[in-house]
């Protein structure tokens, strides 16, 4: 099962009660302790940065996260995903088609891309992996029809050896829905954020951890 920490460090700044100027600092501490634990995929997700903002902040994680698991992929920017030669590129649902991409990247490049219905998951057979949402409700989207768990396991039938991971509104408790939809693992932003300003490391860590436990035991049991 993957598990996928998608970063929003205004959000992640608001939280722990920093100012600006440190948002960056603490989005590379949560990427580096992530990494550290055992994540699997970083999606840099900083929309409003320029590109050469946004690939200062991308190269730094990589460099955060050398010699782990994880891999770094950047939300939307291929430019960027490229200069930076990151793991690869998650494309929004309206963002270029993957089979645009695939024909200007590398061997070995993640193509990753967001869907919200069957039909856009049976237009995107090219991507690596697909990100399902939104799940379940969550104050960080405006409202939408939520999948829930048939309509996360309609996008799998339909994606079929295309891993596909849920988001939104999940949590460690949401694990079994996950598995029980036949998705291959879990994307969020707001689980890998704490809701005081404590150690940020440490909270990451330990998140990492006990959601890479259930992860496994839902699997195990499936």
């Amino acid at each position: 099962m993957t598990l996928c920490l998608v970063t929003d460090r205004r959000r992640l700044g608001a939280a722990t009660g920093a100012r600006p100027e440190h948002w960056a600092h603490l989005l590379l501490e949560q990427v580096e302790a992530a990494a550290a634990a055992g994540v699997d995929l970083i999606q840099i997700r900083e929309p409003d940065l320029e590109a050469d903002e946004l690939s200062s902040l991308v190269r730094s994680a990589i460099d955060g996260v050398a010699g782990t698991r994880a891999k770094v992929v950047v939300n939307d920017r291929l430019d960027v995903a490229l200069a930076t030669r990151a793991a690869g590129v998650h494309l929004k649902e309206t963002g270029i088609p993957p089979e645009a991409a695939r024909g200007i990247v590398p061997a070995g490049f993640l193509i990753g891309c967001s869907v919200h219905s069957t039909s856009a998951a049976a237009a995107r057979k090219v991507a690596d992996y697909l990100i399902a949402g939104t799940v379940l409700p969550t104050a960080s989207k405006r409202p939408v029809e939520y999948l829930d768990e048939d309509g996360l396991k309609a996008i799998v039938r339909v994606a079929a050896e295309q891993p596909v991971l849920g988001i939104g509104g999940l949590d460690e408790s949401s694990i079994p829905l996950l598995a029980a939809a036949g998705a291959k693992g879990f994307a969020a932003v707001g689980v890998f954020i704490p809701d005081t300003p404590e150690r940020l490391s440490e909270f990451v860590k330990k998140r990492v951890i006990d959601l890479r436990f259930a992860l496994e035991s839902a699997t195990q049991r499936t």
